[in-house]
């Protein structure tokens, strides 16, 4: 079983380029437009939707542009990022302005960041 993609919603074009292409480094695909009769079907949206893919050689995200992201206030859903250098990769974060939750657990860290449309990300030490 291989993993093919992570789909996550953004409220905009532009925060997803910061997010996905600015602090993970990915490539940005050319934005495809999901019809509305399809994302009807498939998510019980009546518009169309633009899908924009942020690839690397292990990394695939489909990022679905919708301004009508509703959630609640407690969320499991989550994608888990290996980094190679923890302390580094914060530092960016924090002058990107991503949010970092950092949570004690025993005599280590959970660390967790949020893009700019609230999707949850652990970030783990390669």
């Amino acid at each position: 079983m291989n993993l093919r993609h992570v789909a996550l919603t953004c409220s905009s074009e532009e925060k997803a380029n910061d997010f996905y292409q600015n602090l993970l480094g990915l490539k940005k695909s050319e934005p495809k437009t999901l019809p509305s009769s399809l994302s009807r079907e498939i998510f019980d949206i009546d518009s169309e939707l633009m899908i924009i893919n942020y690839v690397s050689e292990s990394v695939h995200f489909e990022i679905f542009i919708h301004t009508h992201n509703q959630r609640n206030n407690s969320r499991i859903d989550h994608v888990c990022l290996e980094v190679n250098d923890l302390p580094e990769f914060l530092q960016e974060c924090r002058s990107l302005n991503v949010n970092i939750i950092q949570i004690p657990k025993e005599e280590s860290l959970i660390t967790f960041i949020s893009d700019y449309d609230d999707n949850l990300f652990e970030i783990k030490q390669k």
